[in-house]
């Protein structure tokens, strides 16, 4: 069945789930009950709960936006215009507070989409599983328990020292992984960061094995999980940990041994020959691994504030209502990034003033542009990486890897580093080229323990610094009395 993930409607025919889910409140743990049975009676309204979930992961502190923008923007490619604190000129400033609205925000977001995953899979053990029949509830758990992985991988590099730091030691974040029944149940402490990846990583491992190998149609294999997004995933999180022998492992699941790089298995993801199709209408590419979808419904984007386009798009030549522009001492002013390739052609501009933007999220209000979670180019850069680091020479295939990125964007141009370092350092500032205005800036710093470099007044944030890593929110430390501040 084709499925038009039309989400905030779905939520609204799933509202029977649970009792109170705003996605605009602040308060960390959302004040939710234990499924109804009627909720999992029929097919159609389990179905239903399954939408709700990623109708809950592309609320607009999360996947509709922001998650995404606070990863650009606390990174040194973008330069704050506005200095507007709603807006996340504190993100920028390297300075927000508890109780700054991304602190708050993302927190909240990301509890409220955890808990709507443990409902769920609570009701499916009591219910739900013997309605639908175990094949299809093995591909929905499968769903419920990716998103709540995403979820928990996104509060870790937000709210945690990275794995590098003590190789996990450090405190995380608090471990939910059952439904809130009611008062009571807001004391929990925080897990170790490595307690949290072990989570996320069992999620992933189980989803893999439950999830189907394809959708069945484009639209769904971009918008909806499968088993080649958990393998995906994984190569992220492996990467993170710092784990490359893993990345590897994963990633040849789905990379082909020698160009050009395709999956062989499941969904048949591949490049893009030109990388702008990946933004435009239909955003269904066999490139977009994962993506939430946005439409004009009322609801079913990303509201006020909290677009990707809002935040990095302008007219080129009229005012317009970008948040951020391109920093030209950053990637944009960077030398390695030729002036033909099509990432800086296609997808940036130049206003009139001599101003830079990213011009990957273009259309206007209500900002229907489909929000990138994880693209098959990663995965390629992520293999690259890890083999880089691991093989003590200019390897052949992370080198082949690194040159299938560039060259479908850059032909001209040819990689050729002559050592080990020189080819990791390709890599990176590749994955920087690549992945600008999609949220993995902040993260390759950190995973890595690097200095956070200043950007225009905003200073350096070094590891050691206060502020490298996120405040616990506010409401949190005033509802867990078991749970610390960083």
């Amino acid at each position: 069945m084709k499925n038009k993930l039309k989400y905030i409607v779905i939520l609204g025919l799933g509202s029977v789930l649970y009792t109170s889910c705003n996605r605009d409140l602040l308060t960390p743990i959302p004040q939710t009950s234990v499924a109804d049975v009627s909720a999992f009676s029929t097919s159609f309204r389990i179905s239903s709960q399954v939408l709700s979930l990623y109708s809950n992961l592309k609320g607009g502190n999360l996947y509709g936006g922001r998650v995404v923008i606070y990863g650009d923007i606390r990174g040194e490619d973008f330069i704050n215009i506005t200095s507007n604190l709603v807006t996340s000129s504190d993100v920028w400033n390297e300075n927000p507070t508890n109780s700054a609205t991304a602190i708050l925000g993302l927190w909240s977001q990301a509890y409220v989409t955890i808990d709507a995953c443990n409902v769920f899979l609570d009701g499916m053990a009591t219910t739900g599983t013997a309605v639908v029949g175990a094949a299809t509830a093995a591909n929905y758990i499968g769903e419920a328990k990716l998103i709540r992985a995403l979820c928990y991988y996104q509060l870790l590099q937000y709210y945690a020292r990275p794995f590098a730091d003590g190789s996990g030691s450090k405190p995380g974040v608090p471990l939910r992984l059952t439904p809130i029944k009611g008062t009571g149940f807001s004391d929990l402490a925080r897990s170790t960061v490595a307690d949290v990846y072990t989570q996320i990583l069992k999620d992933l491992n189980e989803a893999e094995t439950a999830l189907p190998l394809t959708n069945g149609t484009a639209y769904n294999n971009t918008t909806r999980a499968h088993r080649n997004t958990a393998i995906a995933l994984k190569t992220r999180v492996y990467l993170s940990m710092q784990q490359y022998a893993n990345v590897i492992t994963e990633a040849n699941k789905i990379v082909s041994a020698t160009a050009p790089f395709t999956a062989t298995t499941g969904v048949a993801h591949a490049l893009q020959t030109d990388i702008t199709n990946v933004f435009k209408t239909p955003y269904t590419t066999t490139e977009s691994i994962l993506s939430m979808p946005m439409t004009v419904t009322t609801g079913d984007n990303p509201g006020t504030q909290n677009q990707l386009c809002y935040y990095y798009y302008t007219q080129s030549t009229t005012p317009g209502t970008a948040e951020f522009n391109l920093n030209t001492n950053g990637i944009i002013g960077n030398t390695g990034w030729t002036a033909t390739d099509k990432r800086r052609t296609g997808l940036t501009f130049t206003k009139s003033d001599g101003s830079r933007y990213v011009s990957k999220y273009i259309t206007p209000s209500p900002y229907t542009d489909y929000v990138p979670i994880i693209r098959y180019s990663e995965v390629l850069l992520n293999l690259a990486e890890a083999r880089a680091r691991t093989i003590a020479t200019v390897d052949p295939q992370a080198l082949a890897l690194l040159n299938a990125v560039r060259g479908r964007s850059d032909a001209g141009t040819i990689l050729a580093p002559a050592t080990q370092t020189a080819l990791t350092d390709a890599i990176m500032l590749e994955r920087r080229i690549e992945f600008l205005g999609e949220g993995l800036r902040a993260g390759d710093l950190m995973r890595l323990l690097q200095t956070i470099p200043a950007k225009g007044a905003a200073p350096t944030k070094a590891p050691s610094d206060n502020g490298y890593i996120w405040p616990i929110s506010a409401s949190e430390l005033a509802l867990n009395r078991l749970c610390t501040d960083n």
